[in-house]
């Protein structure tokens, strides 16, 4: 490869770092930022003003030095950023002064500006709120929220304007959203999408029609490949593509752009159009693109990269890949500061950078030992691999050791999916032509959904990685050191020390992986009555009596959901629960197939709910809708369901239909388990509870949404909550408090990992993996 092409200009790399800096900072603390921004432009027009002055009165006829010039431009640029995130203060003030706490209700009015995506809990959205009722007052506002919904409304999509009511809740600081709603209702739509933006969601929806039809799972993938539309993938599915680390080929990014603006050149140059009409049309289809897909984070940054590229090539200035890279960043940042701290902006334009700065020079290394396709193939998914690590640890502490095989053999499959699947989804005019190719997409999307279960399936396929910040720096290190070993032009000295570090690195992982397990399994207790699995942001609480297992919960990650099990010694399954068909709560079902006896469920609405339970069935189990008054023995225990109620049919299937389920004697202190009631069901079941308990297994997480009155009646020592990282402040403040006023003992699984209660003489004992922190 000559030099011409492999010439690099990081000159932009300290003014993007600078911006994207100044951007966290002042979005994650908004009261800084005018402060800030003023001292910003000041140092910037001072350094200006200079240069300026020295050029005119000191004869200095010299060019300004190019640090003093990124300095300037890169504190103009962070002003910009930061000025942005000043003038959005007064309003996001303004409602977060909203009288929103006590489970008040509110309703608003919004419009929809994100896509409308499958959650844990039901439906999430993005919107931009133009008004709230709180507290009697109307307030006229513009700020931006996340709405998450149990049910999704009939055309409800981007571009919609809704009306909702439910409950408020400031959201963490850092993010784009001032206010996270929960809908006590689906959403009611009072206008369609318009214009461009309803053309885009009947493509959508036309596209997703027309792959259902399809055999699963290669079929949820077509419209994900093609627009980003994930609402077809299954939950088994979208867990497989995680574990393979497939999943960013449904989020739209850089290569979809690539190809929309190629295809527009291409057929452009094929018209004999000149260069400045092809450079129309390509900004033409990229901005269609953008709109069809809806304007994600790694969408907004391809098309702004996209942008900047065609102008360069109608200037015919092909500037270099990364200095077009830090540009586009740069601006994205400008007019959207909040980007700053988002995993997907993160990821795309990391995995972008190791794409233009590291997949040509980690080929030239493999070349010695391979032919150079396969050089490359394996060049450019490892060189993004290495990038996205340590960003990829924070959301999941987990290192995927086939990652970089599953990407090299899915490569060829994902453009020919994403043009035969776009290529259908403008089609929609035509019936029988869409049918034909959303058919010829279905193909490679069913290779690279195979390659998915595949991966998945293998053993030792992820490795459990250190959490938190620590294990940000050390994935970090590793990563540089690997790309340090193989890159050419290497000092010696650096690629021993680097080889030695990861082959460091790896003795122990795998040492760790020897040992840890039977030491973990070893100092776990043998004689648990009630076990809480830690699977993260999910339920799964293990109930023992005699030889006798029940499971309430599976979680949302098989992975998660099977190490609990090998711990706790279950490898049989008497009594499942799945107390509703959240993701959190039936996510991990997979690791359980084939090995259980009795399936309680909650009410079914959709065809992905079916087909868990038949899939559950066809494996030997014995599959029972869930009601009050149902009622068993568990080894020397007894269970019985207490709800949900057949003449309480007025609260919706989801949460306020979970499956609460009484089980006592045998070994078992009297627990309760109460899925996710929120307060109004808690209150109707509290009422008809006769008896005390020694646990409970909080509602939902630790949510704000609970009964204080319920607590008061259990009498319980006891209180288990299971909940990982998440973004709805779970457990709440307000829920830990009333715990403990009650002088309920907290097991929270985010804090003390997997834990175990054992009767004594004594009462309950508890065992946890880790030692909370203190408070």
């Amino acid at each position: 490869m000559s030099g011409r092409i492999r010439r690099r200009d990081l000159r932009l790399l300290p003014v993007a770092v600078g911006v994207w800096v100044a951007a966290l900072v002042t979005t994650n603390d908004p009261d800084v930022a005018g402060i800030l921004a003023a001292a910003l432009w000041t140092a910037a027009t001072g350094m200006l003003a200079v240069t300026i002055l020295r050029r005119r009165f000191c004869d200095d006829s010299r060019p300004p030095r190019t640090g003093i010039a990124i300095a300037t431009v890169t504190l103009a640029f962070a002003a910009a950023a930061v000025s942005h995130t000043a003038m959005s203060v007064p309003d996001r003030d303004r409602a977060l002064a909203l009288p929103l706490t006590g489970g008040r209700v509110v309703a608003i009015e919004a419009d929809v500006t994100g896509k409308v995506e499958s959650s844990a809990t039901g439906w999430r959205f993005d919107a931009v709120a133009t008004s709230v009722r709180a507290g009697g007052d109307v307030t006229a506002t513009r700020v931006p929220v996340v709405v998450r919904t149990a049910e999704r409304s009939v055309g409800l999509d981007l571009g919609a304007t809704v009306l909702l009511t439910g409950s408020a809740a400031p959201a963490r600081s850092g993010e784009r959203a001032v206010l996270i709603i929960t809908a006590s209702d689906p959403p009611e739509v009072v206008a369609q999408p318009r214009g461009p933006l309803a053309l885009a969601s009947t493509l959508r929806t036309a596209l997703l029609t027309q792959a259902s039809s399809l055999p699963q799972p290669g079929a949820g993938l077509v419209a994900g490949l093609a627009v980003g539309d994930t609402a077809g993938v299954t939950v088994e599915l979208d867990a497989q593509m995680k574990t393979a680390s497939l999943s960013h080929l449904t989020a739209v990014s850089g290569a979809n752009c690539a190809l929309v603006v190629g295809i527009a050149f291409l057929g452009a140059g094929m018209l004999g159009l000149r260069r400045p009409w092809r450079v129309t049309i390509g900004l033409a289809a990229l901005s269609g693109f953008v709109i069809l897909v809806s304007p994600e984070p790694s969408v907004v940054r391809a098309a702004a990269m996209a942008a900047i590229a065609m102008l360069a090539a109608l200037l015919g200035r092909a500037g270099a890949g990364a200095s077009v890279l830090c540009l586009a960043i740069v601006i994205c940042l400008i007019a959207d500061p909040w980007l700053a701290g988002s995993i997907g902006f993160a990821l795309s334009s990391a995995a972008t950078a190791a794409l233009i700065l590291f997949a040509g020079p980690v080929s030239d290394s493999l070349r010695h030992f391979m032919p150079r396709p396969l050089a490359l193939a394996i060049a450019v998914p490892a060189a993004a691999q290495l990038a996205c690590t340590p960003i990829l640890v924070m959301i999941d502490p987990r290192l995927p050791v086939y990652a970089v095989l599953a990407n090299a053999l899915t490569a060829p499959a994902a453009p020919l999916a994403t043009i035969a699947g776009l290529a259908a989804c403008l089609s929609v005019g035509a019936p029988l032509l869409a049918s034909g190719l959303t058919a010829i997409a279905w193909v490679p999307c069913a290779w690279i959904a195979a390659t998915a279960q595949a991966v998945d399936a293998v053993p030792g396929n992820s490795i459990a990685w250190v959490p938190d910040a620590p294990g940000v720096v050390l994935a970090a290190a590793l990563c540089t050191a690997l790309l340090l070993a193989v890159l050419p032009g290497t000092p010696r000295r650096v690629r021993r020390a680097s080889t030695a570090l990861v082959a460091l690195a790896v003795g122990g992982v795998v040492g760790s992986g020897l040992v840890t397990g039977p030491l973990e399994r070893a100092r776990t207790p043998d004689d648990w009555a009630i076990a809480v699995c830690d699977v993260g942001q999910g339920d799964g609480v293990l109930l023992r009596s005699s030889d006798a297992v029940a499971l309430v919960d599976t979680g949302p990650d098989p992975e998660a959901l099977g190490a609990c099990l090998n711990r706790f010694g279950v490898s049989r399954i008497d009594l499942l629960v799945l107390t509703h068909f959240d993701l959190d709560h039936v996510g991990g079902t997979d690791a359980v197939i084939g090995r259980v006896g009795t399936v309680l469920h909650g009410p079914v609405t959709d065809s992905q709910e079916d087909q868990l339970l038949a899939r559950l069935a066809a494996a030997g189990a014995s599959v029972r809708t869930g009601s009050a008054g149902m009622a068993g023995a568990l080894g020397g225990a007894d269970w019985e369901v207490l709800w949900p109620r057949r003449s309480a049919s007025g609260f919706a299937p989801g949460n306020d239909s979970s499956v609460v389920i009484d089980v006592r004697g045998g070994g078992i202190p009297a627990v309760l388990l109460l899925g996710d009631l929120s307060e109004t069901p808690q209150l109707t079941l509290g009422a008809a509870l006769r008896s005390t308990y020694d646990v409970v297994k909080v509602s939902h997480h630790g949510s704000a949404d609970q009964a204080e009155s319920l607590y008061r009646r259990l009498g319980a020592r006891v209180a288990l909550i299971g909940v990982g990282k998440n973004s709805y402040g779970h457990p709440r403040e307000e829920t830990i408090a009333l715990l403990r006023s009650l002088g309920h003992e907290i097991v929270r699984t985010d804090e003390t990992g997997a834990a175990a209660l054992t009767m004594t003489d004594g009462g309950i004992r508890v065992w946890r993996q880790r030692v909370p922190p203190p408070g």
